[in-house]
C-alpha cells in the first residue's frame, strides 16, 4: 500500500493507483473529459490537473501513479485557471449550441424544440406539460406574442420560421393539464400584488412550490390589461378565464377588488415571509411603496429582482413599461426561484443559466445538414387565423431542424465551462468548421464538428472488438475522429452504439431522440 496526502489529508492506496483514482476513493472529484472507468489513461484533454505541493508543479492526475509521501494539491486558483485554459481550448474548435436559437431568444426561456419533438409525436399533453415549465399562460401568450423565438429560428435561413407560437396555442387550447400536484407546503406565505401576466405567473410558480400565495388586484377579476387592453377576437375572455382558472387551482387564494396603499403594504410586510410587487407602471411614492425607484419604475436587481427592502421583489411594468407579455411571464417564473431562495435562507441569484455554446448563423452548405433531421416543407398558415388542425400541428411541429443538443442536460463540457466561467471565443483565431451529421445508424447520431478528440469512442470500439469502429483519421491538427475506410456510421458501431453514446463527453455521438 501507498500513503499519501491529498489536500493535506492521509490516504492509503493500492500500489499502481492513478493520482485521480486515489482521489476518488477520498470523495473528491477532479474535472475529467477524457478519462474512463473502462479503459487505460489517454491524457488529452488536460483538464484533471493537480499540483505537486512539495515542488509546485503542475500534471495531469489520470496519467500519474501515486508514490509513497506524495502531496497533492487538487484546486487552487493556479489549477483552476489551468483548466479553464484547457476548457477554452477545447471550446474554440467545438461548433454546436448548447441551447437552440429560438429558446435563447425567448423571454421566457422555454424549451421549444422538445416541445415541438412532442407536438410531432401527436403527444399534445406531455407537450403542455413542457410549455408549462416556463410559460404558465401557453394559450393565451400563443395568441398575442410577437415571437421574438422565430425570429431567431435556423429554419428561417432555409425558408420561413417554425410557426412556434401557433403551436405553443395549440397544446394551450387541446392539451390535458395535468391534475395540481400534491405538495408538502413550506408554511410560508408571499402576497402577489397585481394579477396581470408577470403577477400571475409568479403566483404560479410560487405555489407549485409548496409556498402559499395571495394574489392581489385592485380589479374583481385577475388578467390585468390580458383582460382590458385586448379585443375578443384576439384574446377570447374564455381563453383567458381558462388559463387563470388552472393557476387558481394550484391552490393560489385571490383576492380581487382589493387596493393596495402604502399603509396595507407596510402591513403586508409584517404579515407575509416574502412581496412579489406586479402592479404594472409606477406613478409616485404610493405606488413606489417606498422602494428606491428611477425614472423608469421600481429599481431591482436584474437577476433575481430583489429590491431595496430585501423582503420585496419587482417585475413586470413596475420595471420599466412594457407590452411584451411573454418577458412579464417570463419575469414571473424567474422571481419564484429567487424569492425560493431569500425564504431558504440562501443566496439569492435568481434563475440559474448555464453556459451556453452558440456557432452563430447556418451556412449554405449546412442546410442539407440539418434537413436530415426534418422534412422539406413550407410553413403552414392556417386560413382564417383560427389556428392549426391536429394534423396541421404535427405537420408545422416536424419542420422544426432540432438544433438543440441531445447532450443538453449531460455534457461535460458544458457543465464544465459553466463551473470554470470558460470563455468560448478566447481562443478563436479562425472561421469555423462546417457541421455535418451522420444519421445512418437506427441508435445513434455523430455530429463530428462536437467532438473534442478524448478517444473514449476509439478506446472502447477497439475494447469491443467493433470490425471497423472509430480512428483517428489525419495527422496534427487535421486530426478528426470517425469511421475508418469511410465506412457508414451504422458499420462502425454495430455492438457498442449505445455504450459509446452514453461515454461521449459532449454531444458529438448521441442517442437519437424521439
Amino acid at each position: 500500500m501507498i500513503k499519501l496526502k491529498i489536500n493535506n489529508k492521509v490516504v492509503e492506496v493500492e500500489d499502481g493507483t492513478s493520482v485521480m483514482k486515489a482521489a476518488q476513493q477520498m470523495g473528491i472529484d477532479i474535472p475529467n473529459m477524457c478519462w474512463n472507468d473502462e479503459l487505460e489513461h489517454f491524457t488529452s484533454c488536460m483538464l484533471c490537473m493537480v499540483k505537486d505541493k512539495k515542488n509546485g508543479k503542475l500534471y495531469p492526475s489520470c496519467s500519474v501513479k501515486v508514490t509513497e509521501g506524495m502531496e497533492v494539491i487538487t484546486d487552487d486558483d493556479e489549477i483552476a485557471e489551468s483548466r479553464k485554459t484547457a476548457l477554452e481550448l477545447l471550446l474554440s474548435e467545438h461548433v454546436g449550441d448548447c441551447e437552440a436559437p429560438c429558446q435563447v431568444a425567448c423571454p421566457a426561456h422555454m424549451d421549444i424544440p422538445n416541445m415541438n419533438r412532442l407536438i410531432a409525436a401527436g403527444k399534445f399533453d406531455e407537450a403542455l406539460a413542457v410549455v408549462k415549465k416556463d410559460i404558465a399562460l401557453p394559450a393565451v401568450l400563443g395568441r398575442i406574442c410577437p415571437a421574438p423565438c422565430e425570429g431567431a429560428c435556423h429554419r428561417k435561413t432555409v425558408d420561413e420560421p417554425v410557426s412556434i407560437c401557433l403551436l405553443k396555442q395549440i397544446v394551450g387550447d387541446k392539451g390535458n393539464p395535468a391534475p395540481a400536484p400534491e405538495l408538502e407546503q413550506t408554511g410560508k406565505k408571499v402576497a402577489v400584488i397585481g394579477a396581470g401576466p408577470a403577477g400571475l405567473a409568479a403566483a404560479y410558480y410560487l405555489q407549485l412550490k409548496g409556498i402559499q400565495v395571495v394574489l392581489f388586484d385592485k380589479n374583481e377579476k385577475a388578467g390585468g390589461l390580458l383582460r382590458t387592453s385586448l379585443s375578443a377576437e384576439v384574446l377570447p375572455l374564455e381563453v383567458l378565464d381558462r388559463e387563470i382558472a388552472e393557476i387558481i387551482r394550484t391552490g393560489v387564494i385571490f383576492k380581487g377588488g382589493t387596493a393596495i396603499t402604502l399603509n396595507v403594504f407596510e402591513k403586508m410586510k409584517a404579515e407575509f415571509d416574502a412581496l412579489v410587487v406586479a402592479a404594472g407602471a409606477v406613478s409616485g411614492d404610493t405606488e413606489n411603496f417606498g422602494l428606491q425607484a428611477g425614472p423608469k419604475g421600481i429599481v431591482a436587481d436584474k437577476n433575481s429582482y430583489q429590491t431595496s427592502d430585501e423582503k420585496v421583489f419587482a417585475i413586470g411594468n413596475v420595471l420599466r413599461s412594457s407590452r411584451l407579455a411573454v418577458r412579464s411571464v417570463g419575469q414571473g417564473k424567474e422571481v419564484a426561484f429567487a424569492v425560493q431562495q431569500f425564504l431558504k435562507k440562501q443566496a439569492v441569484k435568481g434563475e440559474p443559466r448555464l453556459f451556453n455554446s452558440r456557432f452563430g448563423r447556418l451556412v449554405k452548405n449546412e442546410l442539407a445538414e440539418y434537413l436530415k433531421e426534418s422534412v422539406d416543407a413550407k410553413r403552414i398558415w392556417p386560413e382564417g387565423g383560427i389556428g392549426f388542425s391536429n394534423e396541421q400541428a404535427v405537420a408545422e411541429a416536424k419542420r422544426c431542424l432540432h438544433c438543440d443538443c441531445r447532450a443538453i442536460d449531460n455534457c461535460k463540457l458544458r457543465n464544465y465551462s459553466e463551473a470554470y466561467n470558460a470563455d468560448q471565443k478566447r481562443y478563436k483565431t479562425s472561421e469555423r468548421r462546417t457541421i455535418t451529421k451522420e444519421i445512418n445508424h437506427g441508435a445513434v447520431v455523430y455530429e463530428p464538428q462536437k467532438c473534442i478528440k478524448c478517444g473514449i469512442c476509439v478506446r472502447l470500439t477497439g475494447k469491443y472488438r467493433e470490425k471497423f469502429g472509430f480512428t483517428f483519421i489525419g495527422r496534427g491538427f487535421d486530426v478528426e475522429i470517425g469511421v475508418p475506410f469511410n465506412e457508414a456510421l451504422k458499420n462502425g458501431l454495430t455492438e457498442t452504439a449505445v455504450k459509446v453514446a452514453n461515454a461521449c463527453p459532449t454531444g458529438a455521438i448521441s442517442l437519437k431522440k424521439e
